[in-house]
């Protein structure tokens, strides 16, 4: 996809300041909805694992309370040092791509 959207770049000689990510990004309430049901559907997944090592509903649905809990928490700190690194790196990046295709 990348690739993609570099060679239309350079074929096209878009503006200079104009770098096109992706025309069908979703919006951010469907983003939302998409983590959600993911989240639902790995904590269902854990259930049922932990339920056919176990055997007991219990401590199935006890682990799958505490996986969603850590999950969300993890996902979260990986969010936010993914955003730290990502930023980073997309900068110098960026630089580098302008220099290749507009040289």
């Amino acid at each position: 996809m990348l690739d993609l959207l570099l060679s239309k770049a350079a074929d096209k000689k878009i503006q200079k300041d104009v770098i096109v990510i992706s025309k069908g990004a979703d919006k951010p309430l469907k983003s939302a909805l998409k983590a959600i049901s993911w989240r639902i559907v790995g904590t269902v997944d854990t259930m049922v694992i932990s339920f056919i090592i176990t055997g007991k509903i219990h401590v199935a649905v006890s682990i799958g309370g505490i996986e969603v809990l850590s999950k969300t928490l993890l996902y979260y700190f990986h969010e936010r040092l993914w955003a730290r690194i990502h930023s980073f790196r997309l900068k110098r990046w960026t630089v580098k791509i302008r220099q290749e295709v507009w040289n």
